[in-house]
């Protein structure tokens, strides 16, 4: 890497997240020069799948997903990928128990998750970390996880001196409702699909600080959803929100996802284009 090289922490609840939310820019990021980390906190073992094509939950689930994951990260460029190994705390009204020898992320005291992760930024002398929002972007609770694991982790990064910047990965919620909408002309969403919780999702538009150009990289981004294939269908082979994404023709796939957005909390009324941009 040259002297201009920066190094970006994307942290992330499951795997396919990074896929969705921001591997555009860790795309990017990559073919720039900069040092991509991947770090996702459960295993997934709980995501919805075609169990008679991936087998049920459990261990089987989480090690193709694992499989899944590194797929995603070579198609992205990712220099380093770390799971933390975390149970997945699943998205029904109540949290499964605890499976042997494991614990749900929800129930992983807030300091564990955050030492660990604290140690990957240390190593890694992480100019950015990426998380997500007090909400969790569209509420899951390894979602809120993630963001308040995120922001101890940078506090006790810096602790130690290492000056990072947190940015919040989001989108914004008038455009991604209207571009639902205009999908909905032409395909018919998966029954758990819940169009409403969009409404209340995510940020506002005047929120956002950053608007990261990505349309170059909607090939990789692509490919990093495909990569992600136990989550693209649900129990009888029906189309979830990922099988649905990539199934979008490729010119109207580049326009839907050729920006990527970010709220820094600490700089309300920033109008940046790169992760990086105001690092010394």
């Amino acid at each position: 890497m040259d002297s201009a090289a920066r190094t970006l922490v994307v942290f992330h609840a499951h795997p396919d997240d990074e896929a969705l939310l921001t591997a555009g820019t860790m795309a990017r990021a990559a073919a720039e020069g900069h040092r991509v980390v991947l770090v996702v906190a459960t295993d997934g073992a709980l995501g919805e799948t075609d169990e008679t094509a991936y087998g049920a939950k459990g261990d089987a689930l989480a090690s193709t997903r694992s499989r899944e994951l590194a797929a995603s990260a070579r198609a992205l460029g990712v220099a380093r990928t770390v799971e933390l190994g975390h149970a997945d705390s699943g998205s029904g009204p109540e949290v499964w128990p605890d499976p042997p020898g494991g614990r749900r992320f929800v129930r992983v005291p807030i300091d564990d998750a955050a030492s660990a992760l604290a140690d990957v930024l240390v190593e890694e002398r992480a100019d950015v970390l990426t998380t997500y929002d007090p909400h969790g972007g569209y509420g899951h609770r390894d979602h809120v996880r993630v963001h308040e694991v995120g922001a101890r982790a940078a506090e006790l990064a810096r602790e130690r001196g290492l000056d990072v910047r947190v940015l919040w990965a989001t989108v914004p919620r008038d455009l991604i409702c209207r571009a639902i909408d205009l999908v909905a002309k032409v395909y018919r969403f998966p029954p758990e699909f819940d169009r409403a919780s969009f409404d209340r999702a995510f940020a506002a538009k005047a929120e956002i600080t950053h608007r990261i150009p990505v349309r170059r990289f909607a090939a990789a981004k692509r490919a990093s959803m495909r990569a992600h294939a136990s989550q693209a269908a649900a129990d009888g082979g029906g189309d979830r929100t990922l099988g649905m994404l990539v199934r979008i023709p490729r010119p109207l796939y580049d326009l839907v996802f050729g920006r990527e957005w970010f709220v820094d909390p600490e700089a309300p009324g920033t109008a940046a284009t790169d992760v990086f941009e105001g690092r010394a």
